[in-house]
């Protein structure tokens, strides 16, 4: 169990980074990230999880997977 949780974990940091860089390379950042969310949410909604005794369970875990990969996303520096 800890080497699918492992392999989980770097699965969301790399995607985690893939967002955040298309999102720095678009025009307008928060919009797309926020767009982004609300298409992954409407996904999640949908997924149809076959064979599973308590899909609405696994949606939830999903859900919150996706709300704390947002969160750990910040906007970018005004620096440049």
């Amino acid at each position: 169990m800890d080497e699918l949780n492992g392999r989980m974990l770097a699965c969301q940091i790399l995607i985690t980074g893939l967002i955040a860089r298309v999102a720095n390379n678009s025009p307008d950042p928060l919009a797309f990230l926020s767009d982004f969310r609300d298409e992954i949410k409407a996904v999640i909604r949908q997924v149809n999880i076959d064979g599973s005794e308590s899909p609405d369970r696994m949606r939830q875990a999903a859900q919150r997977s996706v709300d704390e990969l947002f969160s750990l996303m910040k906007p970018p520096s005004s620096d440049a």
